[in-house]
């Protein structure tokens, strides 16, 4: 080395020393995001017990992601509190892609069910991608004497309070929808709430109830002549596995729209390059042949979208389940 070169050592080292102090600052999580992400198995925070159709979403997702980015997505259901609990594991997690939560339309509706939340669901993750949507289905026992949707509420407008609705769970988006309905078409019913689905299914047999809402995959079972009858369904468009059933929209009551959904979500602060690449491969597992049959048959329509989709969707919903609890007077919690 030439002694004039001797004297721009000390330039160099101090200028290494920073970027080396900055790298460390940023840590690992951002400064190499996405760069051979995953390095290990990620663990996704699951807010329902096995089995529902939320549940069996984020499974089928998860199969398809261990394969393409080869590493384990490990579901963990962490059901309680009305979603709180896995929420609050979540935002306790850092925001380096290991763990992520499912979350969607149950936490647009906590967020005003609730007095206090342990989070700010819209500011405290970080929503990577819608997942999946899936719609009400307005059922009736095979033998009622109703027919469509428009009789049952001719029939409560002519005798109010005199029919009973049904639905599972206080504050579950399957019981909100019986709150909306009765808002929307001015009729007044009687709701009634159950602990389970087959409970709900025993009270429509029964005809204890006249009309009841649930998802269809709840319900696939016993869509059957002698069991039930599907009078509409609450979607946008028609449900492509029952296809001679009118939507609300369709039977007289356009209001009547509810898409309930589920989503991928980090905490908040996740690395955008990170984010753009958990996005694109979670977009592309949804749009697998395999993967959009298997949901399908569930009466699940697995579709994407960009996280600011997700967020505006989550505010959306937010604001509307609002305005029917308050309608309701349901007790905030």
């Amino acid at each position: 080395m030439l002694r004039s070169d001797v004297r721009w050592l000390p330039c160099i080292l101090s200028t290494l020393i920073a970027c080396a102090a900055i790298l460390v600052a940023i840590g690992p999580s951002q400064a190499q995001s996405a760069a051979g992400y995953p390095r290990k198995p990620v663990h996704v925070l699951v807010p329902y017990g096995p089995g529902g159709v939320a549940d069996l979403t984020m499974r089928l997702l998860a199969d398809k992601l261990s394969n393409s980015l080869k590493q384990q997505f490990v579901i963990e259901n962490r059901p309680g509190a009305g979603g709180i609990v896995a929420m609050r594991d979540l935002l306790r997690s850092p925001a380096d892609g290991y763990t992520l939560g499912e979350m969607g339309n149950g936490q647009a509706i906590s967020a005003s069910l609730f007095n206090k939340l342990p989070y700010d669901v819209l500011k405290d993750f970080t929503p990577i991608s819608v997942t999946g949507n899936f719609e009400m289905l307005l059922a009736v026992s095979d033998a009622s004497p109703y027919r469509s949707l428009k009789d049952i509420v001719e029939a409560a407008l002519k005798s109010p309070g005199k029919l009973n609705i049904g639905a599972i769970n206080p504050g579950s988006t399957q019981n909100l929808s019986a709150h909306l309905f009765q808002q929307i078409t001015g009729a007044e019913f009687t709701i009634i709430t159950y602990r389970t689905t087959p409970d709900l299914l025993t009270a429509l047999l029964r005809g204890d109830v006249v009309l009841g809402f649930d998802y269809y995959a709840a319900l696939q079972g016993v869509i059957a002549p002698g069991k039930l009858r599907i009078v509409a369904t609450s979607g946008e468009n028609r449900n492509a596995l029952l296809g001679d059933v009118p939507t609300a929209k369709e039977s007289g009551f356009p209001s009547y729209i509810v898409t309930s959904w589920n989503g991928l979500a980090g905490p908040a602060g996740l690395p955008g390059d990170l984010l753009k690449l958990l996005n694109t491969e979670i977009n592309r597992a949804l749009a697998a042949p395999d993967l959009v049959q298997k949901t399908n048959g569930l009466g699940i329509d697995a579709k994407g979208s960009t996280p600011d989709e997700m967020h505006d969707r989550m505010a959306r919903d937010a604001l509307k389940w609002r305005e029917v609890i308050d309608r309701a007077g349901i007790p905030k919690q």
